[in-house]
C-alpha cells in the first residue's frame, strides 16, 4: 500500500536511538524574574484597589514565588500584598519542609492542626496592617479555603485575584518563551518518531508507551505530561474512549502529546492516515487545515481573543460544518492560553473579550469531528509578538507530508 510520508517502516528501538537529550543547557527561571512578576502584581493590584492576594499552594504560588508545593485539604499559601512582604501560611510542622521548597523569601505564618487556618489569615492581614478591603483570592483556591476566610473575615471583602494572577501569568518573558519552545521543539521530534513506528495491529499503549520513553530520552524527566493516541473511528471522540481499538489500514491517526520543560508545557497533536488517504479524508484534512489558518490570520494585537474563535468557526461554516458546536464541525474553543498549566486563561472561544497582546501564548486547534467516522485535530501554539502572531512549531504542510519531510 502507498504510505504517508514518514509514517511506518519503523520500531521503537531504532527510533529511541536515534535521539538524544537537548536540555544540558537549559537552566530555570532566575530569582530576579520572580521578583519582577511580584512587583507586577503589586502594580495591577494598586491599581484595582485590591489590598491583598492569597496564593494557594500549586501553579499560582509557584509562578510568584518559585515555591513549588501541591494543593492539598490543608490550607497552604502565601500571602501576596500591594505593598510589602510575602508571607507564607503553612501547617507548623510543614515549616521544614517549606523552608527547602522556598523560592522568594518570605515569613512563615504557621498554624497546628487544631488552630483555624483562616484565623490566622485574617490576623495576619490585620499585622500587615489591612484590616479591611479588597482581599484577592487565588481562583484556583477550593471552596473550603475562601468560605474558611469567608466565615471568620466578614470585614474582609473577598474578590478573583483572576486579574492579577491571569494578568501577570497570560505575558509570557523571553525566558518563558524560550522553555516553552524548548518543550514544543520536543514533543514535535518525538511526534516525529512515534509516526515512524506505526504498523498495523499496533496498540495505542504501546504507542503512548514509546512517547513517554522519547520524552524522557530528550530531556524531558518526567515523560510525557499526558498522551492521547486515538486510532479509526475513535479519533472522532476529542480526549479519547474508555476502551482503544489498535491501529488498522488506511486509519486515521492522531496523536495528541506534550511534556514539560522546567514546569512549561508543550501540547501538539497531528493528524494523518496510516496507508493512502481516500477522497473524504483528504477534503476535511484540507479543511481542518484552512480552519487552523483563518484563526492564525485574526491574532491581531488590540483585538480580542474572540475573533480567533470566530474567524476558525465562520471559515467552517463557509464549508457547511457546524454551526458553532455542532457536528460535523468543531465541539470546542479554538485553542486555550498554555505556560505553567496545559490550559490557562485566556481562552480562543467568542465569549472572551481579552485583548491580545504581545506576550500571549495559545494552542490553535479547530477540530472537526465527523461522528462515527474519523475526527482531526492539527494542533499548534503560537504567541503574539509585536508584529502579530507567531508559530513556536509550524503546522503540518499536508496529509500526504505532516510531518514536511
Amino acid at each position: 500500500m502507498n504510505m504517508t510520508q514518514g509514517v511506518g517502516g519503523s520500531d521503537a528501538a531504532t527510533e529511541l536511538a536515534k535521539l538524544s537529550n537537548v536540555c544540558q543547557d537549559i537552566g530555570a527561571i532566575h530569582s530576579s524574574e520572580f521578583q519582577q512578576r511580584i512587583d507586577r502584581a503589586q502594580q495591577l493590584m494598586s491599581r484595582d484597589n485590591i489590598a491583598a492576594i492569597y496564593l494557594n499552594a500549586g501553579t499560582n504560588l509557584f509562578y510568584f514565588t518559585g515555591t513549588r508545593w501541591f494543593a492539598s485539604e490543608r490550607m497552604v499559601g502565601a500571602i501576596l500584598p500591594a505593598k510589602g512582604q510575602i508571607v507564607y501560611i503553612a501547617p507548623y510542622f510543614e515549616q521544614g519542609t517549606i523552608l527547602q521548597f522556598m523560592g522568594i523569601k518570605g515569613d512563615i505564618r504557621p498554624w497546628q492542626e487544631h488552630q483555624s487556618p483562616y484565623q490566622l489569615f485574617c490576623d495576619t492581614l490585620a499585622g500587615m496592617g489591612i484590616e479591611r478591603g479588597n482581599i484577592g483570592i487565588d481562583e484556583s483556591s477550593p471552596f473550603f479555603i475562601s468560605n474558611g476566610i469567608d466565615l471568620v473575615g466578614n470585614h474582609y471583602q473577598l474578590v478573583s485575584a483572576k486579574e492579577i494572577t491571569a494578568g501577570c501569568r497570560a505575558i509570557k518573558s523571553s525566558a518563558e518563551l524560550c522553555l516553552m519552545q524548548k518543550a514544543k521543539d520536543i514533543t514535535l521530534a518525538v511526534q516525529k518518531a512515534a509516526a515512524r513506528i506505526l504498523r498495523i495491529g499496533i496498540s495505542t499503549a504501546e504507542v503512548s508507551e514509546f512517547i513517554d520513553a522519547a520524552h524522557r530520552k530528550m530531556g524531558a524527566p518526567k515523560g510525557s505530561y499526558f498522551c492521547i493516541v486515538l486510532f479509526g473511528v475513535d479519533s472522532s471522540f476529542p480526549h479519547g474512549v474508555k476502551e482503544s481499538r489498535d491501529l488498522a489500514e488506511n486509519d486515521m491517526v492522531l496523536i495528541d502529546t506534550g511534556c514539560m520543560v522546567e514546569n512549561y508545557i508543550s501540547d501538539i497533536t497531528r493528524s494523518y492516515v496510516f496507508g493512502e488517504p481516500n477522497q473524504r479524508q483528504r477534503m476535511l484534512w484540507q479543511v481542518e487545515y484552512n480552519a487552523q489558518q483563518a484563526a492564525f490570520a485574526a491574532a491581531v494585537n488590540g483585538e480580542p481573543c474572540a475573533n480567533v474563535d470566530i474567524a476558525a468557526r465562520e471559515y467552517l461554516a463557509s464549508q457547511g460544518m457546524g454551526p458553532d458546536y455542532q457536528t460535523p464541525g468543531c465541539p470546542h474553543r479554538t485553542g486555550h492560553g498554555i505556560g505553567l498549566d496545559i490550559h490557562e486563561w485566556p481562552y480562543l472561544n467568542r465569549a472572551e473579550t481579552t485583548l491580545l497582546a504581545p506576550g500571549m501564548c495559545f494552542s490553535n486547534e479547530p477540530m472537526l469531528v465527523m461522528p462515527d467516522e474519523f475526527g482531526i485535530r492539527l494542533e499548534d501554539h503560537f504567541y503574539m509578538t509585536d508584529d502579530g502572531p507567531r508559530w513556536f512549531t509550524e503546522p503540518s504542510p499536508s496529509i500526504d507530508n505532516p510531518f514536511a519531510y
